[in-house]
């Protein structure tokens, strides 16, 4: 499959897209927020993925994000929606307000990474943005492990009872103590996400952490399951020497 621009036009684009970096940071001290912002790559079998990490982990120094981090999805796969996509790599970044996504998606060096990089290297990227129930949640540390859920609702169900759902399972999948954050909320870039409209991000101490709530959180998923038609879930570690502001 031959990528080109017009594929992932809103790598390119944001429907949101303030006049200055000023103006974006005096929104965002007055209405604190964590935008969630998490792209998942398909990387071709036949290309290192190095360059591209490397140019998507240098966009660090743009200053935009709270936090950025890219690498390569853990294995095994989580759902059957994952293994069918077969999506190899993600980021994940933070920001302050909506304005500073628009920031990041239009600067000239993340578009030269993307057309150097990114549309050279993958078959398939979709990304899912949302603002999180948890206002200024801090970086995921370094050697954290995140599962990143991906939820799309089933017919006759909506985003809004998805995550009142996940809002009334929240406390009895924390019970086990591991959880460091949760994040969740509804999607705001729908053109982008393959019909995905609720993101969800928990993060863990490490991979051990990681595994042992699997276990736990099953009752909580109960509460959850009956209103999905797909999930993607996915685990990832936070690659140590990850930068945050």
């Amino acid at each position: 499959m031959l990528l080109s621009v017009k594929t992932f036009p809103f790598l390119h684009r944001h429907p949101l897209v303030p006049k200055s970096r000023s103006f974006s940071t005096t929104m965002a001290h007055q209405t604190p927020a964590t935008v969630e912002h998490v792209v998942l790559f398909k990387v071709r079998e036949s290309v290192d993925p190095a360059a591209m990490l490397s140019g998507l982990r240098s966009l660090t120094s743009l200053n935009l994000a709270t936090h950025l981090s890219a690498g390569p999805v853990l294995r095994p796969l989580r759902s059957s929606a994952a293994a069918d996509l077969g999506f190899t790599h993600l980021l994940h970044s933070r920001y302050p307000s909506k304005d500073d996504l628009s920031l990041y998606a239009a600067h000239p060096d993340h578009v030269l990474v993307v057309n150097s990089h990114v549309i050279p290297s993958c078959d398939d990227v979709m990304a899912v943005d949302w603002v999180s129930h948890s206002p200024s949640l801090p970086p995921p540390p370094p050697g954290s492990a995140l599962r990143l859920t991906f939820a799309k609702p089933k017919q006759g169900s909506s985003a809004a009872q998805l995550l009142d759902a996940i809002a009334d399972a929240a406390p009895a999948a924390a019970e086990g103590g591991r959880i460091l954050q949760l994040s969740y909320g509804e999607n705001f870039s729908p053109a982008r996400a393959k019909g995905y409209e609720v993101g969800m991000i928990a993060v863990f101490p490490g991979v051990e952490d990681l595994e042992k709530a699997s276990e736990e959180t099953e009752a909580a998923k109960e509460k959850v399951r009956p209103l999905l038609e797909s999930v993607i879930v996915l685990d990832y570690v936070v690659p140590e020497g990850t930068a945050s502001l």
